[in-house]
């Protein structure tokens, strides 16, 4: 896990909606997160720490900058970039 994960966790736990801000700019993901942490704490720090889980997810995908944000919490692939290819296991893999 890398370091800006660790400080993106860090933050969610105090102010969650200022770690989906670092990620994800001004977004419809930064209103739904406000919202959710005015309504009650601990929602807004789960959306939070599922857009985190996301990012990381990305990075394992598509390697470290090998990925934009495309909003609603999904990532894809940056230009050019294709994504690791997973192991596979059995006679499934073609």
């Amino acid at each position: 896990m890398q370091s800006s994960n660790i400080v993106l966790i860090v933050v969610a736990l105090f102010f969650p909606p200022a770690a989906v801000a670092i990620m994800t700019g001004c977004s419809c993901d930064l209103l739904l997160n406000i919202v959710l942490t005015c309504l009650g704490y601990l929602p807004g720090e789960i959306h939070a720490f599922w857009l985190i889980y996301e990012r990381i997810m990305a990075e394992e995908r598509y390697g470290k900058g090998g990925y934009v944000y495309s909003g609603n919490g999904r990532y894809g692939p940056a230009h050019g970039t294709a994504p690791i290819p997973q192991p596979s296991y059995g006679a499934t893999a073609f």
